[in-house]
């Protein structure tokens, strides 16, 4: 499998980019991402503590329902959290509980008392002050690990999908949510995309982790990415694209991305690189 490592600028620190011909290498290469992460979690903390996204993310996570992970991978030690999720009932059709089950979570040995859901029968203010309660609980007794540069959770993996408009877990472009500093999850009511009520972790928490997984696929994502990824700003309202607000504190962060995805970024010839994880 080939994979190009956009080399056409200089990175951020701590960033790096993947580029795939396909959906499937795309998807073979993630599994084997989060595969070692994983592996990696385990045996320095006993624990993998991974908060998931929406959208697409479930289907690229499928080969990690197969052989060799399915059976290698040590599914006791995996918590699950989401870093965000739709204030509707686990059952709806827009719940990313309900999508994640259905895609990943019915098809490997998780541990139902491992998974944590956000409450769907409280109001959505309430919902997300029981989700950090609960995150907070679980980093007293280390199960999600502490930042050593803040107090904020480290989680092992954050995996992020960008919206066209930019937009990472439910953090909108220019929304007052984007602003906060203390808060390790919040909620908002008036998301530009339908539903409107959503619960979503803080820039602080997402930026805490380990490491976090971008990923982008399609040429409506181009011009989001591109801003998020270039160090050029281009245009007024790049800065406040919240994908390019990722930056982590102490992590790593890589992107996951198809060709369509970075048609915006310029390339010169011969700029592409292959670098292994």
């Amino acid at each position: 499998m080939e994979r190009e490592i956009l080399a056409s600028y200089e990175p951020k620190k701590n960033c790096e980019i993947r580029i795939f011909e396909s959906s499937d290498e795309m998807t073979t290469d993630l599994a084997e991402y989060i595969s070692q992460v994983s592996e990696f979690s385990v045996k320095e903390r006993g624990y993998f503590a991974i908060a998931l996204s929406g959208g697409p993310l479930v289907s690229f996570m499928r080969k990690l329902c197969e052989t060799p992970y399915n059976k290698t991978l040590d599914w006791s030690k995996w918590y699950i959290f989401w870093a965000d999720e739709r204030a509707v009932g686990k059952n709806h059709v827009d719940s990313n509980y309900k999508l994640t089950k259905e895609g990943f979570l019915s098809k490997v040995p998780i541990l139902n008392g491992h998974v944590y859901s956000i409450n769907d029968n409280a109001t959505v203010e309430n919902a997300a002050m029981d989700y950090e309660f609960v995150i907070r609980q679980l980093v007293k007794i280390r199960t999600v690990g502490v930042s050593e540069s803040n107090d904020c959770p480290k989680f092992d993996l954050i995996l992020l999908s960008i919206g066209s408009d930019g937009h990472v877990a439910s953090l909108f472009p220019n929304h007052p949510a984007l602003e906060l500093k203390d808060d390790w999850v919040t909620y908002i009511t008036d998301s530009p995309e339908p539903p409107p009520e959503r619960i979503t972790f803080t820039l602080p928490v997402i930026n805490s982790a380990s490491n976090i997984a971008v990923v982008a696929t399609g040429e409506d994502k181009a011009k989001a990415v591109s801003f998020a990824i270039s160090d050029v700003t281009e245009g007024q309202d790049s800065p406040s694209i919240p994908a390019r607000m990722v930056q982590p504190t102490d992590g790593k962060l890589v992107w996951f991305l198809d060709k369509a995805a970075v048609s915006f970024v310029e390339a010169k010839n011969g700029a592409y690189g292959h670098q292994e994880y």
